[in-house]
């Protein structure tokens, strides 16, 4: 049984845990029982093993740094959050169901970022089964095609960690493939062969998972030397070029972790022409400008209008319907992804979307998100002038890796879920104003 108490009672721990979390927002797990109240902050390295004391069992921390934590509270709006951003890092998450998996993931990131003339990022064990790769506020240039860079986010993450996927898809294919068959694939990442492919064609990234759209203000990693619950091994930082031969068992193990190896240290190299490079890749492929429309899918915009009557939920797909009735295992921040996009594209509005999901449908899922959590995600749809369709019916990440694909006479029609909703409720509208037969 992990020893909490005993680990974090090490004032190297101590001293690591409390330099990562300077100037961030930090969130304390108390076990099972979850996340206590947000926002707050370590000021001292005892802080630390007084929070163990009180049942902490691990430590997250923002990706953002703020002028003042404390001062950040639900429902703020875009331009209260800019003023109070001094800055942000870049976070690559892997987590992929199988280690070795997110290894050949991360030695891929690995040699895109050198490929783009950088060396001293950070790397470390999320505790699991992934990686973390990150690059300080400090590398990136005051401006992106003149826009400020502290403004830029979540948009910097994102179109980065989305370039990136880009860069390494078909060399991530074909190492997979040069290891394993689709057939142990499948069996490693507890899915069925055909969902592994698009078009007959292999998608390693119904295996590899990188956080793209997901990110969003006020978003939390694990803190370096902070333990996983679920493993009860330590997110421990280490050195790229010991990826391949990193032993979680005993290099990760709470008695064994060494805290000499630092995750954001003094150094800042120059990712300019990352991040450059990245915007321009973005712009080229969204043809409409619009950053959440790429990254979730080309939009089949023939058969979208925003119906100007909120579409019932009579006439919503089965995949739609699952989500409304609760998320029962993991995949609740995804669903909500969809769900608001849905519900925004269908005509409903902001007031009513979010009675129902931060009353019934938050309550029926098999553990609440946090509500600060829901709330900057309709905060943010709020924002937008135009809605934005979910991911569409293909998009795999999403609807098969969810469980939610149960496909009926009409889902086989249409591209995407808004699709099928409008068609359904125009198809019984029409019924409706047929006159009845004598």
């Amino acid at each position: 049984m992990v020893s909490y108490l005993k680990f974090y009672s090490r004032k190297d721990v101590q001293k690591e845990i409390l330099r990562s979390a300077k100037d961030r927002e930090v969130a304390f797990k108390f076990g099972d029982k979850g996340f206590g109240k947000r926002p707050d902050i370590l000021q001292f390295e005892g802080d630390v093993f007084e929070m163990a004391k009180q049942g902490v069992t691990s430590f997250h921390i923002s990706e953002e740094r703020w002028s003042n934590p404390l001062g950040l509270n639900t429902g703020m709006t875009k331009k209260q959050l800019d003023d109070l951003r001094a800055g942000w890092d870049l976070i690559i998450d892997i987590d992929c169901k199988s280690l070795d998996y997110s290894r050949i993931v991360a030695s891929l990131i690995i040699e895109a970022l050198k490929f783009h003339d950088l060396e001293d990022f950070s790397l470390k064990y999320s505790g699991n089964k992934g990686f973390h790769i990150g690059l300080p506020f400090e590398s990136f240039p005051e401006k992106v095609h003149n826009l400020s860079i502290n403004l830029l986010f979540p948009d910097g993450p994102r179109v980065i960690a989305s370039y990136l996927k880009e860069l390494i898809g078909n060399p991530l294919s074909a190492h997979l493939l040069s290891k394993y068959s689709i057939d142990e694939i499948a069996v490693a990442a507890g899915k069925d062969k055909s969902d592994l492919l698009v078009n007959g064609v292999f998608n390693p990234f119904a295996v590899a998972e990188i956080d793209t759209v997901l990110i969003s203000s006020r978003h939390m990693f694990r803190a370096p030397f902070s333990i996983n619950e679920k493993s009860g091994l330590v997110s421990v930082p280490i050195r790229p070029e010991d990826i391949m031969r990193f032993n979680p068992a005993e290099d990760a193990s709470p008695e064994n972790v060494s805290t000499k190896v630092k995750f954001f240290d003094d150094k800042a190299p120059d990712a300019s022409k990352l991040i450059i490079q990245s915007f321009d890749w973005f712009y080229k492929q969204s043809a409409k400008k619009n950053e959440l429309e790429s990254l979730s899918g080309k939009i089949d915009k023939k058969e979208f209008d925003v119906p100007s009557i909120a579409i019932k939920a009579d006439y919503f797909p089965p995949c739609i319907l699952k989500i409304m009735s609760g998320i029962k295992e993991d995949g609740r921040k995804r669903s909500l992804f969809i769900l608001l996009n849905f519900l925004k594209s269908c005509g409903w509005g902001v007031d009513e979307i979010k009675e129902f999901v931060c009353g019934k449908w938050n309550k029926n899922n098999y553990e609440p998100l946090k509500e600060g959590y829901v709330l900057s995600q309709l905060s943010w749809h709020k924002r937008q002038p135009n809605s934005i369709l979910p991911p569409n019916c293909d998009n795999k990440s999403y609807y098969n890796d969810l469980r939610l694909c149960s496909k009926d006479g009409l889902c086989g029609r249409v591209k995407n879920p808004v699709n099928y909703a409008i068609r359904k409720s125009k198809l019984f509208s029409k019924k409706d104003k047929k006159p009845s037969k004598r």
